[in-house]
């Protein structure tokens, strides 16, 4: 049998978020836990679908039901109860590039939609734009092509939390984003560029908290996410939002 991934007690606290539980419409999902766990084994691993061993049963029946649940944002739900547990005393900001192999390219253009996929310096590439709370976990991320400046999600990525202080890198000093943390009456830890005509003064001592961004480098650990075969940026999200949950399962 194929190494298992979940504990008995991690699998209780998102049985239920899960679809075919009883009362649910359609098929009873008596299975549920051996498809996760199918699912995970796959993020881990990092091997194609039609490698996946005969023990979680047919691989097609599992990708399909995979990618349904994808389309209904069923692995982004359990991400998003997950998270709730967030300390947003302090706030981290961060992207991670993620190399796109071959096949991620060339998806069909009626299921295109957005691919986020873009060339960077490496090539091919996806860009994970990363908020992290104070205990090092991802907390909410967005996904785009791996040329897009830090700066341009970072709006995104906190204008619904509310936090003591957000910290980040000088690729995050920007007036329209300093304005957004200050409009929030949080201090903005975030070093001035070189370029600046009046350097700003920020608290060098919190700022090494930051070294906290670094945790959620363990999403890489998942093959699946450290190099992105996925043609649909939404299919690669769904897989980014199973790591981060089990990450917060740990």
């Amino acid at each position: 049998m194929a190494r298992m991934m979940l504990r008995d007690d991690q699998w209780e606290r998102i049985e239920g978020f899960l679809q075919g539980k009883v009362g649910d419409p359609g098929r009873h999902g008596a299975d549920n836990r051996l498809f996760v766990e199918a699912v995970l084994w796959i993020a881990r691993t990092g091997g194609p679908w039609r490698d996946l061993p005969g023990e979680f049963g047919p691989w097609n029946s599992v990708y399909v039901r995979f990618a349904r649940w994808s389309d209904k944002d069923v692995w982004q739900n359990v991400f998003a109860v997950l998270r709730e547990d967030a300390d947003f005393e302090e706030v981290f900001l961060d992207s991670t590039i993620v190399r796109a192999h071959q096949h991620a390219a060339g998806a069909a253009k009626k299921k295109k939609g957005e691919q986020a996929l873009g060339r960077s310096k490496g090539g091919l590439s996806t860009k994970i734009h990363a908020c992290v709370e104070g205990l090092g976990q991802l907390a909410r991320f967005i996904l785009t092509g791996g040329q897009v400046n830090d700066i341009t999600q970072a709006q995104a990525l906190i204008v619904e939390i509310d936090a003591a202080a957000f910290l980040a890198d000088k690729a995050y000093d920007a007036d329209a984003l300093l304005a957004c943390i200050a409009s929030k009456n949080a201090k903005a830890i975030i070093p001035p560029r070189k370029n600046r005509k009046e350097q700003r003064k920020f608290d060098r001592h919190q700022y090494r908290n930051r070294n906290l961004i670094e945790r959620f480098a363990q999403l890489k650990q998942f093959r699946r996410v450290a190099t992105r075969y996925d043609k649909l940026a939404s299919r690669f999200g769904s897989f980014v939002a199973l790591v981060a949950s089990l990450l917060w399962l740990k």
